[in-house]
């Protein structure tokens, strides 16, 4: 059996696919709305979301223009019975969510 380097053969991969993903993520998404500021809760959740044009969208609308496709860059997933509202996992922690600015 070969001796191969499994971390060097990730982290070339990985390397490789952060140009992309940048791209990809400063993207415009045409007719969709990017989310520049998020406002939290004492808990630290996002309960709140302004986007580029300046709009504010509390929680619930924020899903449901996600499901629409009319937010860029942002995924919904469904876990602990609900459905939730995260960026979308393109390895760039800047653009996450949980690391905009607030309003």
């Amino acid at each position: 059996m070969e001796n191969k380097d499994y971390n060097q053969i990730y982290n070339e991969y990985k390397e490789r696919s952060q140009g992309q993903a940048e791209l990809e993520a400063n993207s415009p998404q045409s007719g969709k709305e990017q989310i520049i500021a998020v406002r939290k809760n004492d808990d630290g959740d996002l309960i709140a979301f302004k986007t580029e044009s300046g709009r504010e969208l509390d929680y619930v609308s924020a899903l449901t223009e996600a499901k629409a496709g009319k937010l860029a860059h942002v995924d919904v997933f469904h876990k602990y019975g609900r459905d939730i509202l995260r960026s979308e996992p393109d390895g760039i922690k800047e653009n996450n969510l949980d690391n905009l600015p607030h309003f």
